[in-house]
């Protein structure tokens, strides 16, 4: 999955407007233009489409942690220069303080059922023997069923603990 492709569906997860996006980003000490976000959110088949580099999306990652967890006393963490699913699950865990038992029930709702054991392995780190690679069904499936935790099967909002409400200027 690329950057931007996670981005767009963290985006409709939590129902982000571009004010919002922006929002995060400014939360990680990193500021954005509408412009930027919006070419990030386009199709690759779009003339006017934007990579998201990884460190924009880890910068993404960590004021979304800020936004929902707090930020940390002191100086903010550096943006890492490369990303992997591990590290982009990782973050997403963090960012809603989900538990083992959490996680795997937003993977149920996607109807990827996976096992504590395997579970844990993602969030080794790489070096480790049972340490393993996340790949990219892995996330998509955590990424719709977190959509649908959200969001519900319906569409229809309900009050998630995850939801920011949007901005009403913009």
């Amino acid at each position: 999955m690329t950057n931007n492709d996670i981005l767009r569906r963290l985006r409709y997860a939590f129902d982000f407007d571009d004010t919002s996006m922006i929002a995060v980003f400014a939360e990680a000490d990193h500021q954005v233009t509408r412009e930027q976000v919006c070419n990030w959110l386009k199709q690759e088949d779009d003339s006017e489409y934007a990579e998201l580099a990884d460190r924009d999306m880890a910068l993404f990652l960590n004021g979304l942690i800020n936004l929902k967890r707090g930020r940390r006393e002191g100086a903010q963490p550096e943006p890492e220069q490369q990303l992997t699913n591990n590290m982009i699950f990782m973050k997403l865990k963090i960012a809603l303080d989900l538990k083992s038992e959490d996680t795997l029930a937003i993977l149920k709702l996607a109807d990827c059922p996976i096992s504590r054991h395997e579970l844990t392995a993602f969030f080794r780190k790489p070096g480790h023997k049972h340490y393993r690679e996340c790949k990219d069904q892995i996330m998509r499936n955590f990424l719709q069923g977190l959509q649908l935790k959200c969001r519900g099967e319906s569409e229809a909002v309900t009050e998630s603990p995850w939801r920011v409400p949007r901005s009403t200027s913009g």
